[in-house]
């Protein structure tokens, strides 16, 4: 009897079938891993806040579960034996951490009650405002000013880097990046000379925040409440998507790599700000991100308080280590 000849393209597809199969059955777990899982305690409600002054809209700022994750809260011990090891040494007198997983919506914080002066740190809802004036107002962030002389401050930063130049004309949108990358007082005094007041106030009124002094050098404010700028930013929930993008890859530049960067490894993206405070009082510093690497997008907030500005980046560091390990053996 002869032998029906089987076409080629059978014999390949026969071949392949198993593999491509196989293959399928792979992805789609490997896709079930990677979905995006809510974290739901049925004991814990959810602090909603919505966006006001519209006619028919209420837009969503955040809805985030109102207790403490159980999961996250195991680890406190750890990051208060930091805390409390600096304190001995006397690196610090008080510190606060606040830490939000993004993908499962858990969060844990630390003397969360404590109020400090962030300094730096509020040219993070400054930079909001210039992005929501340009939204408003198309092009402003290409308006040029000059920095025609030199601007009066009391604060004489400990972190110093790079400087706007007397004489110079700038865009608000490369002033806004001196201020940010740099952490440049020069740009940011002459930002303020043309931010919108009104709407600086509204950043905080509207996430229910104390409205500030914009002539003060003071906002006390704690590590939780500081946290929900960088939220607005990572869930593109105040700015439209491409200038939410655009902040945080400003914050990605930072050139500052003393504290929170300073914990993680080598080559790790992360976009952040931090701040000299307590001119007036005692040394604060503090630092705001969200990590990028490892296993889960991550936002931290310490603040600190000491008797010397220079250690307390170091405490910093020390925290950020610890919480990056936290972050990745328990995601």
């Amino acid at each position: 009897m002869l032998a029906r000849k089987v076409p080629a393209y059978l014999l390949i597809v026969s071949f392949l079938l198993p593999t491509v199969i196989l293959s399928s059955i792979i992805y789609l777990n490997n896709q079930k891993k990677e979905e995006e899982v809510f974290y739901v305690d049925n004991s814990c409600g959810l602090n909603v806040k919505r966006l006001s002054g519209y006619k028919f809209i209420r837009p969503l700022l955040y809805a985030e579960p109102t207790c403490e994750s159980s999961n996250l809260g195991q680890f406190k011990d750890r990051i208060e034996k930091v805390i409390n090891d600096n304190k001995n040494a006397g690196n610090i007198n008080t510190a606060s951490v606040y830490i939000w997983e993004f993908i499962s919506a858990q969060w844990v914080s630390i003397n969360e009650e404590e109020k400090y002066s962030p300094g730096s740190l509020m040219k993070i809802p400054e930079l909001i405002t210039f992005y929501k004036m340009n939204e408003i107002q198309p092009g402003i962030l290409n308006k040029e000013i000059t920095y025609s002389h030199v601007l009066q401050s009391n604060k004489t930063p400990t972190f110093l880097s790079k400087h706007i130049k007397l004489g110079e004309k700038y865009t608000i949108k490369q002033l806004l990046e001196y201020m940010i990358v740099y952490s440049d007082n020069d740009a940011t005094m002459l930002l303020n000379q043309n931010i919108d007041k009104d709407l600086f106030s509204r950043v905080f009124s509207e996430v229910g925040l104390k409205t500030p002094d914009f002539s003060s050098n003071e906002y006390p404010i704690s590590a939780n409440e500081f946290s929900v700028f960088m939220k607005e930013l990572f869930n593109a929930s105040y700015l439209n998507r491409q200038d939410s993008e655009a902040c945080l890859e400003l914050l990605n530049k930072s050139d500052f790599k003393e504290g929170l960067i300073a914990g993680l490894p080598d080559n790790c993206s992360v976009s952040h700000k931090f701040g000299e405070g307590g001119y007036t009082t005692a040394p604060n510093f503090s630092e705001s991100a969200i990590v990028y690497c490892g296993r889960k997008p991550y936002l931290i907030t310490v603040m600190t308080k000491g008797n010397d500005m220079k250690k307390l980046p170091l405490v910093i560091k020390d925290i950020s280590k610890v919480v990056f390990d936290i972050m990745n053996t328990n995601a």
